[in-house]
């Protein structure tokens, strides 16, 4: 039989149809009048064989641009990191793989322990007293972390900075309009977020200001600074978007008293897979404990005085009454919590401050190179592994000169922002080379020499 994976036999069919009654096909669909039937064949391909099928499909992909084939400068949330081999090792286990929902702990002590690792190296690495066992991607988490805020201070204003993720921002406006909450979005200055502006909106009725760390351009912003201007409002929340990985080298929020830190743990263990899935983590203060979204795992001993984990201090929808829920999260990430946990094991606390270190290390030697061969960096603040190049010329067709030299371009700004046309978000990560840096500078040059 050629269709190994449709193995329907003319027999079969027959079989069925007698079982039900039916003398055929015909007769099985007779209630869909004639008029609205499909009487011409489906504009589809003929059948292939299995073999056929998977030449077709292998020649489809190869023709994909990905960071096995190219040496990739894109960032903007997504990134090129390295993953230690033992992580692809313990997530395909099959008590990991196959895993749903922890609802027995007696039979669940593994998968519950990975998570309550994973939500142990998230509250260090944040600086915050708890988290929880994983939201679905750092976009998703953000617009939870809004909501949470709105509840908890009983006020409807959501303070944005234009310098965070525009994509992030698209969901807390989703979020934010099912909620009934006013999202102000308070400008950028120089690529970090106006503080001015930020004072002058920051009022009475503010739930709470959002602020990314280091920001969508790759700059640290002065978190300890718009602190002060939050603290002018007794109840305002400060709700911080971080890169984990950055964490691992600048001081955490929690430090400058941030109330919710959250974001993406792609950067540890999950590799870039055409945009996710990915896996957001949620962190708080200790008060907030009880209105984290999702689950939690907690630590707890059995009858024996062994110890042992179950969930506990869960605020979903699913668990308690709906009109006391602060969250409609059903599931979690757990398999991509688990990679990045055992990525983050891999690599240690000295490993992760070493890796961050190398970022910010190898992105200020981009920017050297850039600036010597006479391109322009827009923002000149302090930044992790991301930087912004103006090129005064088109964007996409640079990218596209780019893949034929064997490099993955930076992220056109000028898709979200028009005033930021032709400004690129560059990606600089521990796995570029100091040859693929040079010869990529190279490239970009060459080609903004070109149109002048």
């Amino acid at each position: 039989m050629e269709f190994r994976y449709l193995p329907m036999t003319e027999q079969d069919k027959e079989e069925m149809l007698q079982m039900i009654g039916v003398e055929d096909t015909e007769e099985l669909f007779s209630d869909i009048p004639e008029e609205v039937r499909l009487r011409a064949p489906l504009g589809i391909k003929e059948p292939k064989s299995e073999g056929e099928l998977k030449a077709e499909l292998a020649g489809l992909a190869n023709r994909n641009v990905t960071m096995k084939t190219h040496a990739s400068f894109l960032g903007a949330g997504v990134y090129d990191h390295y993953i230690p081999s033992i992580v692809d090792h313990v997530i395909s286990r099959s008590e990991f793989y196959t895993a749903y929902t922890p609802y027995q702990p007696e039979i669940s002590q593994g998968e519950l322990q990975a998570i309550f690792e994973f939500q142990t190296m998230i509250a260090e690495l944040t600086g915050m007293d708890v988290a929880n066992s994983s939201m679905y991607d750092g976009g998703t988490a953000l617009a939870e972390a809004a909501t949470l805020s709105a509840g908890h201070t009983k006020k409807r204003k959501i303070i944005v900075s234009e310098a965070v993720h525009p994509e992030s921002r698209q969901v807390i406006d989703s979020y934010g309009r099912g909620q009934h909450l006013e999202i102000v979005t308070v400008p950028h200055k120089e690529g970090l977020t106006d503080l001015q502006a930020l004072e002058e909106l920051v009022d009475e009725n503010t739930a709470s200001v959002i602020i990314q760390y280091p920001n969508f351009f790759g700059q640290v912003e002065p978190l300890a600074d718009i602190r002060k201007i939050i603290d002018t409002q007794p109840k305002t929340m400060m709700v911080v978007s971080s890169n984990p990985l950055a964490l691992g080298y600048l001081t955490p929020p929690g430090s400058f008293g941030a109330d919710i830190v959250v974001g993406d743990t792609q950067v540890f263990g999950i590799p870039a897979q055409f945009g996710g899935p990915h896996c957001g983590y949620f962190a708080s203060t200790a008060k907030l404990m009880r209105k984290l979204p999702g689950r939690l795992v907690g630590q707890t001993k059995d009858e024996e005085g062994r110890r042992g984990f179950v969930l506990t201090l869960q605020a979903r929808e699913q668990h308690i009454r709906r009109d006391k829920a602060t969250s409609n999260i059903c599931s979690n990430q757990a398999l991509n919590a688990l990679a990045s946990s055992v990525a983050m094991s891999a690599l240690g606390k000295k490993g992760v401050a070493e890796m961050a270190h190398l970022n910010i290390q190898k992105a200020q030697y981009m920017k050297k190179q850039l600036e010597a061969h006479g391109l322009q960096v827009v923002f000149q603040g302090a930044f992790f592994n991301e930087l912004v190049i103006k090129i005064d010329d088109d964007a996409d067709a640079l990218n596209d000169h780019l893949v034929t030299q064997g490099f993955i371009g930076g992220y056109h700004l000028g898709r979200t922002d028009d005033r930021l046309k032709n400004h690129i978000l560059v990606a600089v990560t521990e796995q570029r080379t100091k040859e693929q840096i040079d010869t990529f500078v190279r490239e970009v040059a060459a080609v903004h020499a070109k149109q002048h």
